[in-house]
Parts: C-alpha cells; structure tokens; sequence
C-alpha cells in the first residue's frame, strides 16, 4: 500500500519520470560509444589508407585519437587496433625518424599494454623497429620506445627471445653508459633489461633505482628495492654491467628478498640471515648459454639465481 497522504496517480507519475530519465541517459551512453567507435575506426581507416606516404599534417590527428582511445582504455578499442592492419605502418614510422617518429613511440608505448596487441608486435616488425630507435640521442624518443620494449617483454617468453636475438641488452646497456644523469631513461631501461631477461618486473612494482659501488673498473652498479604491500619484507634488484670488449657486454641480474626489523621483532629477533631468494624468477633464453647459479654466502637450504649473459651488438 502507498503512503495515505500520497496519491497513487502522483507515485505512477514518478515512476514514469523516472524511467524517462534513465531511458535517455542510457541512449546518451549509447551515442557516446557508437561516436567513439565512428571516430576510432575512422582514424584507423585514415593510417591504413594514408600511412605508406607518412604525411604528418594529415596522419598526426589520427595518430592522437587513436592513442587517446587507448589510453583511456575504450572498451574494444584495443581489438580494434589489431583488425585494423596499422601495425607495420607504425613500424615503418619508427624505422622513418621522421617527424611522426616521437608520435609513433608514444602510441606504441601505450599499445604494449594490451596483450592483445603486443603480441603481434613481432609480425609486425615493431620489434626490429623499436631496437632502431634506440641509437637514437632524443631522450624523450627512447623513452617511449624503452618503455614498449619494457612492457612487451614483460609476460612473454616468446617476446623475450625475440628480443635477446635482436641484440636487444646491448643497446639497452649502450643507452646506460650514454646516459648517466637521466634518472627516468636509466629507469625504464633497467626495468627493461630485467623483464627482458625474465624476471617479469610489473610497473606497479614501485621499484627505486639507485647508483652502487662499482667493483671493477668500467662497471656500473644498480640496485632497485620494492617494498612488498605487506610491508614486513622487500625486494632488492642488483645489476651489474660491465663492457669487457668492444661491442661486448657482460650484464648481471640478481633478485633478494629481505624480511624488514618489523618481522624479526614481531618473531622474537629468531633469524638465521638476513637475505633469501626471491623466488619468482622466470627463464632466460637459451640462446644466451651462460647462466650461473650462486649461492656465495647463502644457505645449502636456499639458492641465489643470478643471470648473466654476453651479449654483442
């Protein structure tokens, strides 16, 4: 029954408004999708019609409303990216290093985060494409292109042989010793080598990156710690690289899990070492033979894996 001082004729009104109301927000939603989805496809049709001649005046719009669409992450518009054929056209704009080249990086950064896309990157040619950018000197360029090489090769074994194959960590390495005071480059580009090598290092890791304490001379050490959610443990990464020839580098990747104060004090200070393996450690490429497994200064019950492999440009 209604409210006495309420008539029923006023509630079926209501009501009724109410439909109207939710009725033509719906239809708006609808609109705004079918608009976004004319406007995408017409962009993509645009790069796959005029992208051969990469004229920058008339392909430059299109480039950036299809990287708005994927950085907003529009429903389907990923999938679209792929029917659509645009990828060796955007391999060939970074090949070019022509005015669309930054653009094209850019893009293709925020496409390697959806495994939908990346991982047709190979066939493509994006790969091959996004190691030419690398001797680049624009640092913004390389950026963009380090952080594709980054997320691409982050869950895929596949992507990761490729990448070592295609002399990927000696361009990686040449852009650390080029670069030595460009904090977010040496970032991106360690994180790179770690995903590379397989260690899967997930953006979302908040991994600081600082310079360490060189052994040897012509060695540059890097050490990145990761706090865990949990906040009693942390992760620690150490790279070392190293050129012992002319072309020739020798790169060293280690993981470490160490347990924080707050732990052992919460355990009754009962600890045996300080330091244990981290233990999701993926596989490196067979391609690059040399892998050594230490356990200097740990346990027989615990073992360290270190990666290391010569790589020549």
């Amino acid at each position: 029954m209604g409210h006495p001082r309420v008539p029923l004729s006023h509630k079926h009104a209501g009501t009724h408004r109410d439909k109207n109301v939710s009725g033509r927000l719906q239809q708006c939603n609808d609109d705004s999708v079918v608009v976004f989805q004319d406007n995408l496809n017409n962009a993509l049709g645009a790069i796959r019609v005029l992208g051969i001649e990469l004229i920058e005046d008339e392909l430059k719009p299109h480039l950036n409303t299809v990287l708005t669409n994927i950085r907003e992450r529009k429903k389907g518009a990923a999938e679209q990216v792929v029917i659509s054929g645009i990828l060796p056209i955007l391999a060939l704009s970074l090949r070019s290093r022509g005015p669309l080249t930054l653009l094209t990086a850019q893009l293709v950064a925020e496409l390697a985060k959806e495994s939908v896309v990346r991982k047709g990157f190979g066939d493509a040619g994006l790969v091959t494409a996004l190691l030419s950018v690398l001797t680049s000197t624009n640092e913004e360029l390389l950026i963009y292109a380090v952080t594709a090489i980054s997320r691409m090769s982050y869950d895929s074994a596949k992507q990761q042989e490729l990448l070592l194959r295609r002399g990927a960590v000696p361009r990686l390495v040449a852009i650390l010793f080029r670069f030595t005071d460009k904090e977010v480059l040496e970032e991106v580009c360690l994180k790179a080598l770690c995903n590379v090598s397989g260690m899967g290092m997930a953006e979302e890791a908040g991994m600081i990156w600082e310079r360490g304490p060189s052994l040897r001379p012509g060695e540059s050490v890097f050490h990145g710690v990761s706090p865990h959610t949990c906040g009693f443990a942390f992760s620690v990464t150490l790279v070392r690289v190293s050129q012992w020839g002319p072309g020739q580098f020798l790169v060293s990747i280690e993981n470490f899990q160490r347990c924080s104060s707050s732990f052992w004090n919460l355990h009754g200070n009962k600890r045996a070492t300080g330091w244990f393996p981290f233990l999701s450690v993926g596989s490196c490429s067979n391609f690059f033979k040399l892998m050594k497994f230490s356990t200097r200064n740990i346990p027989r019950t615990k073992s360290l894996k270190t990666r290391v492999f010569h790589t020549f440009l």
